[in-house]
């Protein structure tokens, strides 16, 4: 068993009931972001061009539509439990680049920041990317019936 495999299994072994409750709040919690990047799709696209790393208009424009894609896909794969840690390394760049980004000195202690929130969000991505999707998933669902 390759050492993937024995975490794998090992997480699928001592998964409680109720971390399924918070993979799919943060599913939804995800496709909710994704949502909120379409309706201010162009706030998000001025953010990227305006950023310290001085992302041309198309590149910007891209990157948009691949986080926005991202979340909602993604967080409704987390959601329901199907290919989970693919849907979450999916999501990471986004996440991982939302950190980046930041302005350390300005967002850090600002009243509407919204970098606490996507560290919440890396943290428990990780977390779930080495446990799994748990017992309430599709996937769980899934691999019961091919069994049977």
């Amino acid at each position: 068993m390759k050492p993937f495999q024995k975490i794998e299994y090992w997480a699928d072994h001592h998964h409680p009931k109720w971390l399924d409750f918070i993979r799919i709040f943060l599913g939804l919690l995800l496709i909710t972001k994704g949502v909120a990047f379409i309706f201010n799709r162009q706030e998000v696209i001025r953010m990227l061009e305006s950023s310290s790393t001085g992302m041309s208009e198309f590149l910007s424009f891209y990157i948009a539509h691949y986080v926005i894609v991202a979340f909602i896909v993604g967080g409704l794969a987390v959601a329901v439990g199907f290919i989970s840690r693919w849907a979450i390394l999916f999501q990471m760049p986004a996440v991982i680049g939302a950190i980046i980004m930041v302005d350390f000195h300005k967002e850090l202690f600002a009243l509407n920041s919204q970098l606490s929130y996507s560290i919440m969000f890396l943290v428990l991505m990780l977390f779930f990317l080495l446990y799994g999707s748990g017992n309430f998933s599709l996937d769980h669902w899934l691999m019961k019936w091919k069994e049977e």
